[in-house]
């Protein structure tokens, strides 16, 4: 089943980078320079306008965030197909892509946390004139993935789930869990709570969802490093849930590619009128809850993980392109704008809920695209 769901993902990607390279060649080659494209446009509209000034066989080096590595793979893909240009995003990491984008050697970063005060100012140093700015570009959200023989649904809330990673909660069939789900059969099964053993943007979203949500149960400081006592532990987001899949009894957490086959998915009491399961949609509409908390060109959000809006799965992940937004290298800007440009169209932003991410509310993606016309 596994197999025959990658192969499925790997057709929708190869279909999609052919119709996106189609889209991008179909349109003219005019130069639309620094002026802010239609919110309504397309990606052909939006991107193929900068073709025309990029380089056909450059070549763009990016690191950061691997939570947003599928949608550019499927980005780059058919931007190079139809631009020429050549961009290798290694995924290595946000903390290395930051780094290294402060060091001068990339033409842009993905990170799954907004830049730190000290990051802007080291940014300056490379950015002549500038300072590296926050996109959101990627949402998603992270989900709670179990693996309960004769459930197969389960609602659960932050207190409940800070105590269970935590442990403090120990068996399924706790009076807490039981509240949540009156009708289920809950069996006197103990819990195999499961997080990162690396250091992960994922453990660092998912404890500030705690902290903001139920402090009282989750007395911890937070980051990207899992400070709980306890637990089981497995090195990213696949080892996780390869741990939940093989263990009775265990829950974890990763990104909503990782639920299926085996692992089924929580649905988060929120205070809505009904729990919320993971999805695209429920990820997005928890992110239009957000707040631009960024100064200038800058675009950092403030997430909501408090939200009691319907349908809004509060526990999500939105990853940024990091880029100057004066400063850039001359031989790189054309290209990097281009590709950045098509990834926050219409048309690149449609590609993200097909592989199981959530596109930026219209409301935030409209600001990225006039901050993008306005890079130099």
């Amino acid at each position: 089943m596994k197999l025959q769901r990658m192969n499925r993902r790997a057709l929708t990607l190869g279909a999609l980078a052919v119709s996106g390279a189609l889209a991008l060649t179909a349109c003219g080659s005019d130069d639309n320079g620094g002026s802010s494209s239609s919110t309504s446009s397309s990606a052909a509209n939006a991107s193929s306008a900068n073709c025309g000034t990029a380089k056909k066989g450059q070549q763009l080096l990016a690191d950061g965030s691997s939570a947003q590595k599928n949608a550019i793979d499927a980005w780059v893909k058919a931007f190079s197909q139809a631009c020429g240009v050549q961009i290798n995003y290694k995924g290595g990491g946000s903390g290395a892509g930051v780094t290294s984008f402060n060091q001068g050697q990339l033409a842009f970063a993905g990170s799954d946390s907004a830049l730190k005060p000290e990051e802007v100012t080291a940014s300056k140093q490379v950015c002549s004139g500038g300072q590296g700015i926050d996109l959101p570009m990627v949402g998603g959200p992270i989900a709670l993935g179990y693996n309960v023989p004769g459930v197969d649904n389960l609602v659960l809330d932050a207190p409940t789930l800070a105590k269970i990673f935590d442990s403090k909660i120990t068996k399924w069939n706790d009076a807490a869990i039981k509240k949540l789900n009156p009708s289920a059969t809950l069996p006197d099964l103990k819990i195999q709570a499961f997080h990162r053993s690396d250091e992960s943007g994922t453990t660092d979203n998912f404890t500030k969802y705690l902290i903001a949500t139920t402090a009282a149960n989750w007395k911890y400081s937070g980051g990207k490093a899992w400070q709980a006592k306890g637990g089981q532990s497995a090195a990213g987001s696949a080892g996780v849930a390869a741990g939940v899949k093989q263990t009775s009894g265990a829950i974890g957490y990763f990104e909503l590619s990782y639920v299926g086959d085996g692992v089924k998915p929580v649905s988060i009491d929120t205070g809505a009128s009904a729990p919320v399961a993971p999805s695209t949609d429920s990820a997005t509409k928890d992110i239009a809850d957000a707040k631009i908390v960024g100064t200038g060109s800058d675009l950092k959000l403030q997430l909501n993980y408090n939200t009691k809006a319907e349908g809004a799965y509060p526990i999500t992940l939105v990853t940024y392109e990091i880029v100057c937004d004066k400063g850039n290298k001359a031989d790189t800007l054309p290209a990097t704008k281009a590709f950045l440009t098509y990834i926050a169209s219409e048309e690149g932003q449609k590609v993200l809920s097909t592989i199981d991410y959530a596109p930026i509310p219209d409301a935030i993606i409209t600001k990225v695209r006039s901050t993008i016309a306005s890079i130099s």
